[in-house]
């Protein structure tokens, strides 16, 4: 035999190799030349099709062959800088709303431009706000509404009168600014490709904080405005409200709760927990922080994704006088201890705040142990992906680039998950539930006019949009 031969002839250095030794030698020298032949062809391959990363892929993955996904806009590099640790913790691309078909509004965060893109092309700004920018500051929320005479846009954003990124925060708790900054949300009319008109709506409260704003906003089935405000956290800076489950808190100011109002910003009639402004707003409240909001096409009940400190992300059915039960309860954890972790409250707390019996907690729907980031949340009230995804539910997580896929119950109040024992992510079989990996950090998601799914993310630095199609 050659390859023995070869080996045969190396005796003059002394190598003492018998019989059992070469064959030993001669396998492992074939299995490592297999190996590294299988590594290089299969590099080759990998190269050439996908590259991902925890978040994003060079070929996003979705999980149904017969559905396609498409790149129908992609903006310039967005990755800026902040004063602690050079990255936002934001993409520069929020939230995005339909006009018509291929045409959408899109939010620059921290330029304050309302952009719009009309086949696939940009126009000039239909609007250039002064935003403060810093963190989770900046142009937050959209939603339309029209009627035969008028085109609404409303808009939810930190609002400053010094310029964009006038505000000096080196952490999340600012410097004190010369003039007081607030997030508002205002109404405009959409009058030959501008935004004019402003109505200021509402105003939240006055904060040296740059998280945990909020800023999903919808038009909900009763023509009545919706908007997920954050809890600006309160309890770090020692204000304590009744929104935020403190029994001898003070009167709630607009934080920590979904507050409810007519086009022109009025509360909808008394009020659900009470008659005083701004009680009278809420339509939920116990919220530490939230970005996504959908009404359910099927039975019109609201649903909510809300976000957790390092654990507790969670999902909701939200009913009218709804409490999530922060600053007591995030998802999973009672009081912030951690080794209640992965036990869901289901029972509420007899220390909550229920506002004479009008406010009642709920246990989420669905819950993260490891926070996932949740961001927008949107029901498919469409046939365009196919049957059996009509009306279902899809949820996106800005940490790893994903959207899950859910199934409602028959009276539209829970998930048919995988694991009917448990609402808990962690004890599902994730593959079930994953319909897109890869999209990067995913900060929207609309149905458009024509019934698919678009996607709106921060995909490899550049703000994207994404079409799902079948």
């Amino acid at each position: 035999m050659r390859f023995i031969s070869i080996y045969l002839n190396v005796e003059p250095l002394n190598f003492n190799l018998d019989l059992q030794t070469l064959t030993f030698l001669t396998f492992f020298m074939g299995l490592l030349l297999c190996v590294i032949l299988a590594i290089f062809v299969s590099g080759i391959t990998y190269a050439e099709t996908n590259v991902c990363t925890k978040y994003q892929c060079k070929t996003p993955i979705i999980r149904s062959p017969e559905l396609k996904l498409k790149i129908v806009y992609q903006g310039n590099d967005t990755q800026l800088k902040n004063e602690s640790n050079g990255v936002h913790l934001l993409s520069p691309v929020t939230k995005m709303a339909f006009l018509g078909k291929d045409d959408i509004l899109l939010l620059n965060k921290n330029d304050g431009k309302v952009i719009r893109i009309v086949n696939h092309t940009i126009s000039d700004p239909l609007i250039d706000l002064n935003v403060a920018n810093k963190w989770e500051r900046g142009l937050l929320g959209i939603a339309i509404s029209r009627n035969e005479h008028k085109t609404h846009v409303f808009l939810y954003y930190t609002e400053s009168k010094s310029g964009d990124g006038s505000d000096i925060c080196l952490t999340i708790f600012c410097a004190k600014p010369k003039e007081p900054i607030q997030n508002k949300l205002y109404r405009y009319d959409l009058v030959n490709n501008k935004l004019i008109n402003p109505k200021l709506l509402f105003a939240g409260p006055k904060s040296n904080i740059a998280s945990h704003i909020g800023g999903a906003l919808e038009v909900g089935p009763d023509n009545n405005l919706y908007l997920i405000s954050g809890d600006f956290h309160g309890y770090q800076i020692n204000i304590t409200t009744l929104a935020q489950n403190y029994k001898n808190g003070s009167f709630p100011d607009g934080r920590a709760g979904i507050l409810r109002f007519t086009q022109d910003g009025k509360p909808d009639g008394d009020g659900i927990l009470g008659k005083k402004y701004p009680l009278n707003l809420y339509y939920a409240y116990g919220i530490r922080n939230g970005y996504g909001l959908d009404f359910d096409p099927v039975s019109g009940k609201l649903w909510d994704t809300e976000n957790g400190p390092s654990y507790g992300d969670e999902m909701n059915l939200v009913n009218p006088g709804f409490n999530s039960g922060w600053n007591k309860i995030q998802g999973i954890s009672m009081d912030g201890n951690l080794s209640n972790t992965g036990k869901i409250a289901h029972v509420q707390p007899k220390d909550f705040v229920n506002f004479g019996g009008k406010g009642k907690y709920r246990a989420p729907v669905f819950v993260w142990n490891q926070t996932v980031a949740p961001t927008a949340l949107r029901f498919l009230d469409s046939m365009k992906l196919g049957k059996n995804y009509e009306n279902d539910l899809f949820v996106a997580s800005f940490n790893l680039g994903e959207i899950y896929h859910f199934d409602l119950n028959a009276d539209r109040t829970a998930l048919r998950l995988p694991n009917p024992n448990s609402t808990l992510a962690e004890d599902q079989d994730p593959k079930s539930l994953t319909f897109v990996h890869g999209l990067g950090k995913i900060t929207d998601m609309q149905v458009g006019p024509d019934g698919n799914l678009y996607v709106l993310s921060r995909y490899f630095n550049k703000g994207t949009i994404f079409k799902i199609s079948k």
